[in-house]
């Protein structure tokens, strides 16, 4: 008796299971009681951290975004900047190829436009150089970005571990020519490029020194939206994510697709770049990508790999930024105290996710089966 006992096992009270897929207002409703929720254990974590009023604390955050007409132009300028990157990662991550190497890929194309403005800027006109700076940037991205996809083609290295390692010979290349362009000499940085006569510098529209920049990140997003959605070469990106047999059987040329992805990738970081040096801080150091090529891999994630949504997701992160660096100024809190604060309401938007694609099924019964 015991021995049949002992072959016995207790069914568990409950199991998950993959959903089928779930009706987007559902959907759209659990993201949304998952920032309500985030915001309410914030306002307990901040009142036991701190005795500030919670409320206070969200309205700081509101007024550090949207508070005057500089910030919401700071807010849309570190908007595109992360949603330039994510659309870089994009097509990669589509088709599966894991590109952590974004944030190399922004500074080799950041460090081809400040060495086009350092070497060439009093020797050609302004429109010829900055002509020469894009074709530059775009071409030095792609070719970082290139470099593995030809060893995974090829090789079938791992492009995770690859592209990783590469960020960071790129950061080691910046710091190198950051001594050797060094200005003043000793200071071990650049400092701003052609401060005096702006040569290389992006043109200001309206007034506004980040227009272009958003300006050119939106057009991006419309390019990105019906490239992967309407394009053939979408249609490619897709199904070899999908499966590389699959793609295979039906006639694609897996190397050339992986190959031609990631020279659009590459290129595209290369314009982040571009619009970082050129159109924002006219200058390059190591810090310059700012962590943008991990961040973007959440906006990418998050928005399901779909551009427009991408819009959202980016200002939802840099909305945060925005404010938890004016929580740290307002209130005089350590900024580790603010980034907590991020780090609470990105888990459980991120969390939310496994609700969204998973169910958690009770059993009817928890009977003893054999």
């Amino acid at each position: 008796m015991s021995s049949n006992a002992s072959n016995k096992k207790r069914e568990p009270l409950f199991h998950v299971a993959k959903r089928e897929t779930m009706p987007p207002l559902k959907a759209t409703l659990v993201r949304a009681g998952s920032v309500v929720a985030a915001l309410i254990v914030c306002a307990f974590v901040t009142m036991a951290l701190t005795g500030e009023n919670p409320i206070k604390v969200y309205a700081t955050m509101l007024d550090g975004a949207f508070g005057t007409s500089r910030r919401i132009w700071n807010l849309l300028q570190s908007l595109s900047m992360l949603l330039c990157v994510s659309l870089a990662v994009t097509p990669a991550f589509k088709m599966r190829f894991w590109n952590i190497g974004a944030e190399g890929q922004v500074l080799i194309g950041g460090l081809a436009s400040a060495a086009c403005m350092i070497l060439f800027g009093n020797r050609l006109p302004n429109a010829l150089l900055i002509i020469t700076m894009i074709v530059a940037s775009i071409l030095a991205g792609a070719i970082w970005a290139v470099i593995p996809a030809v060893f995974k083609a090829t090789l079938n290295t791992n492009e995770t571990l690859f592209t990783l390692m590469m960020n960071y010979v790129g950061i080691q290349l910046v710091a190198y020519f950051a001594r050797v362009w060094e200005n003043p000499k000793g200071s071990g940085t650049i400092g701003i490029i052609n401060a005096t006569t702006e040569a290389g510098w992006f043109p200001e529209i309206g007034n506004q020194k980040y227009l272009l920049n958003v300006i050119i990140v939106l057009a991006l997003t419309v390019f990105m939206y019906v490239y992967l959605k309407y394009s053939k070469h979408g249609y490619e990106i897709a199904v070899v994510g999908e499966s590389q047999n699959t793609a295979r059987y039906i006639g694609l040329n897996v190397k050339k697709v992986i190959i031609r992805t990631m020279l659009l990738s590459g290129a595209i970081c290369g314009i982040a770049g571009l619009l970082l040096v050129g159109g924002t801080s006219h200058t390059i150091t190591t810090e310059t990508a700012g962590g943008r090529g991990f961040t973007a891999i959440m906006v990418s994630w998050l928005a399901k790999f779909n551009p427009v949504v991408m819009i959202l997701t980016a200002l939802l992160l840099s909305f945060l930024e925005a404010g938890a660096q004016q929580i740290a100024t307002d209130f005089g809190l350590n900024k580790s105290f603010s980034d907590i604060l991020t780090g609470i309401i990105l888990f459980f938007i991120i969390g939310c996710e496994f609700f969204v694609n998973y169910e958690i099924k009770f059993n009817k019964s928890s009977k003893e089966v054999k």
